[in-house]
């Protein structure tokens, strides 16, 4: 293994980054962190196929956000350039022409058709998709099975070949996983992975081997969809004769979706209503809000995925990042699937919002509101801040629960006007705003009375009175002390809009 500690997050640009690729570039950056060493951005963009324009950026994008910077990488500069692997291709057709001089590789010709028909003429019922492997080779077009000069031919010939691995026969190849101890394949049940693809450009099975070995990568950790695929990879470590210098891997387990039942996916988000990405993403006509517009705080999504695994075997549930620095170890991350608890973010979320700075808060709220194109000073920022800090578990509900505060243009809760608002009570509150006008100073303690001594004489509960004046004031029956919601309007203000929105409440039934 290198002696130096240098990690690297190594996503494709074919889309925008999933929430599970924060999480492993999360504990990426933290074990570099923690061990004194360096966190790397590579972009593995050699299936050209799949490319989506703006995906490289939409990933640097995140990480900044999420204050997950890399020391060196695509678009942060390195020694060990460049680090995006379509810029890297003479590097790995260099190193593959070794593994062909060595008989670790070989030419592949077989066609698209050809291969179809091995499929179908080698499948049984117990293999109904036959591989590419030690038993069929022998079978097919290749450097293997043709002469030399029939090689020589084909390869001048410019019709298109793949390089494939040769994997032995009748090995054992073991495999020591951080976080599943020994890991061990028969080389019988792997296939003779493709290493150079027809268009020239690498496989993710060669360029991340010779581009790990190069970039001196002391430890792999990734998700555990590449557990399989990591046995060829030792192979090719021993191969190139790199095996002194193989890193350390750890195979990260799935987030399942909220029932449990597989693996969160980037189409889950829709269906369940959450978000499955750091930022929003575009693309075409679609649009994706993520963590950042539902109203998340970096700090609170890092602490909630870094759990989504990740055990510090203690009670200790917040965590910042330099603490998560501190104590994480990949030995203490489960080898079962966590599940994805939306409503359990949000509490993280919540505790972030109440023992962040005010003023970071306060910024965000600013932001929140002018985006709506509203412009409240800072005495209402203030006071929206400290009716809500507690109350909110999204940044977002500073404006949805709080805007009254600085519009009155907003909609009457359609549920309690047809359920709870009875316009029997129409002339009762009219002289409740009597008694309001007629009472200055306006304080909680002189306030009290007036709303008790009405409420005595109109026989009206309190469950009856606090919602319907909190739907006169903002909408919507729910809400802070009602004395803090009138205190929080200029008297002038709050008695025009309790007798316009009691109008429109008896307009409504």
């Amino acid at each position: 293994m290198n002696q130096e500690i240098r990690l690297r997050f190594a996503p494709s640009p074919t889309g925008a980054l999933h929430i599970g690729g924060l999480r492993t570039a999360l504990y990426n950056y933290l074990l570099a962190k923690k061990l004194g060493g360096k966190f790397i951005l590579r972009i593995e963009d050699t299936d050209q196929t799949r490319f989506v324009e703006g995906a490289e950026k939409y990933i640097i994008d995140s990480l900044i956000w999420a204050g997950l910077v890399p020391d060196e990488g695509v678009g942060f500069d390195g020694p060990y350039g460049p680090y995006r692997q379509s810029e890297r291709t003479a590097i790995y057709k260099e190193n593959v022409q070794n593994l062909i001089n060595k008989g670790y590789a070989y030419y592949a010709f077989d066609t698209p058709e050809e291969l179809e028909k091995m499929r179908a003429e080698l499948a049984t019922e117990a293999n109904t998709m036959p591989k590419y492997d030690y038993k069929s080779r022998l079978k097919m077009k290749n450097s293997l099975t043709f002469s030399k000069e029939d090689t020589e031919n084909y390869l001048q010939s410019g019709k298109p070949y793949v390089i494939r691995l040769c994997v032995p026969v009748n090995e054992k190849v073991q495999i020591k996983d951080i976080i599943r101890g020994e890991v061990s394949f028969q080389s019988e049940e792997l296939d003779d992975k493709v290493l150079i693809k027809s268009d020239g450009l690498p496989t993710y099975h060669l360029a991340n081997v010779v581009d790990d070995r190069l970039m001196k990568i002391s430890h792999v950790v990734r998700g555990e969809e590449w557990l399989s695929s990591t046995a060829h990879h030792v192979l090719l470590y021993r191969y190139f004769g790199w095996e002194a210098e193989m890193p350390e891997f750890a195979h990260l387990p799935l987030i399942l979706k909220p029932n449990g039942k597989g693996k969160l996916s980037k189409r889950d988000g829709a269906e369940f209503g959450f978000p499955v990405f750091p930022i929003d993403w575009k693309k075409d006509n679609d649009y994706f809000p993520g963590f950042r517009e539902f109203g998340f705080l970096p700090e609170a999504v890092l602490n909630f995925l870094a759990l989504l695994g990740w055990n510090s075997g203690t009670e200790q549930e917040l965590f910042s990042l330099h603490e998560m620095i501190q104590n994480f170890s990949l030995e203490q991350i489960g080898k079962g699937g966590a599940r994805f608890d939306f409503d359990k973010a949000k509490w993280f979320n919540a505790q972030y919002i109440q023992k962040s700075d005010p003023e970071i808060i306060k910024r965000e709220i600013l932001k929140l509101y002018k985006e709506q194109n509203l412009d409240p000073n800072e005495t209402q920022i203030n006071i929206i801040y400290s009716l809500y800090k507690e109350r909110v578990h999204l940044l977002t509900e500073f404006y949805s629960q709080a805007k009254y505060i600085v519009t009155d243009q907003f909609d009457l809760n359609k549920d309690f006007v047809e359920k709870k608002w009875n316009n029997d009570a129409y002339e009762k509150y009219l002289r409740l705003i009597e008694d309001l006008k007629n009472l200055d100073n306006w304080t909680k303690e002189r306030l009290e009375p007036v709303l008790k001594n009405f409420m005595e004489k109109e026989s009206l509960k309190m469950g009856e009175v606090l919602p319907s004046l909190r739907v006169m004031l903002s909408g919507t029956p729910m809400g802070p002390d009602i004395y803090n919601m009138i205190l929080a309007l200029k008297r002038e203000d709050l008695l025009e809009r309790i007798e316009k929105n009691l109008e429109k409440l008896k307009t409504a039934k």
